[in-house]
Parts: C-alpha cells; structure tokens; sequence
C-alpha cells in the first residue's frame, strides 16, 4: 500500500437523483435545486470530498421532499376543488330544475 492513499474504499453517499427526478414532474420549481445537488455528490466523491458530498446529498433531499410536499399538495387541492365543484354544480343544477 502507498502512502497517502486511504486503506479503505471510498465510502458511497446516496446521490437522491431518482426522488429529485420524481420531484420534477410534482413540482419542477423546487425540483430543479434537487437535481443540481444531486449531480455534484459523484464528483465530490471522486475527489475525495466525503462531507461535501454527504452536504450536497442532504440539500437535494431537502428540496425533492419539499417538491414533493407542495406537488402533492398542490394535487390535492386541485381534485378537491374539481370534485367540490362538480358536485355543488350538480347540486344546484337539480335544485334549478324543480322549480
């Protein structure tokens, strides 16, 4: 073994590209931030830098959830209008017509 290297292989650190990716389609917004972070984490490791690249890791975990949140929420929102709507349509439509 030389000098300077280290005894043990690098360690990995999960880059969260795949959530960051599903985040785009939920809430691109906030994804984008996600997938530039996760893109730096394996070239960070490459050049040794095991707690930057544990950092980068973090912020693009912290930006898919919170696209994640806000896209499914943002869904959810948008279907309870749409039923909500639909239904006092309905409702008012019938109630319109006995008269």
């Amino acid at each position: 073994m030389q000098p300077g290297y280290p005894s043990q292989p690098p360690q990995q650190v999960d880059n969260n590209m795949t959530m960051s990716i599903v985040a785009i389609f939920l809430f691109w917004p906030l994804a984008i931030p996600a997938i530039i972070n996760a893109s730096k984490v394996n070239p960070l490791l490459q050049q040794g830098d095991y707690a930057g690249a544990q950092a980068a890791a973090a912020e693009s975990k912290k930006w898919s959830k919170w696209a994640l949140i806000v896209g499914i929420a943002w869904i959810a929102i948008v279907l309870v209008c749409c039923v909500g709507g639909s239904l006092l349509g309905a409702i008012s439509g019938n109630s319109a017509m006995s008269y």
